[in-house]
């Protein structure tokens, strides 16, 4: 398993932008897949994007497409969030994860997890 740590979360208006990073520890960061899930309060954790080893492809949420991107540095051990045109309905905890798997959606896929960073958008 992969240690992870996610940054960058915090309190922001209606239209803003965020920049989450979530840094791995290990020397095998370039063997796995990263996604971005997201709980809200009462609510189930759910997908939020991925990114590929190499980070050649990418899938978004429908929810975030065109407002969200992924993206990330083998060589930093580092994955990213790049969050704009925020929403109030974006307020939740955001978790990175790795998966030893291709890339998906599921979080059966995911099997290490961060500790989450809170990202609140006001109206």
């Amino acid at each position: 398993q992969v240690q992870l740590v996610e940054s960058g979360g915090g309190f922001v208006q209606s239209g803003g932008s965020l920049r989450l990073s979530c840094a791995a520890s290990g020397r095998t960061f370039s063997r796995y897949t990263m996604g971005w899930f997201r709980q809200a309060p009462g609510k189930e954790r759910e997908f939020v994007a991925a990114i590929s080893r190499e980070g050649g492809s990418t899938i978004h949420a429908d929810s975030v497409k065109g407002r969200f991107t992924t993206s990330r540095d083998n060589a930093k051990n580092t994955v990213y969030l790049q969050m704009n045109s925020l929403k109030p309905e974006d307020t939740a905890v955001y978790y990175c994860a790795a998966s030893s798997l291709g890339l998906g959606s599921s979080r059966s896929r995911y099997d290490s997890w961060g500790q989450g960073t809170q990202v609140t958008v006001s109206s």
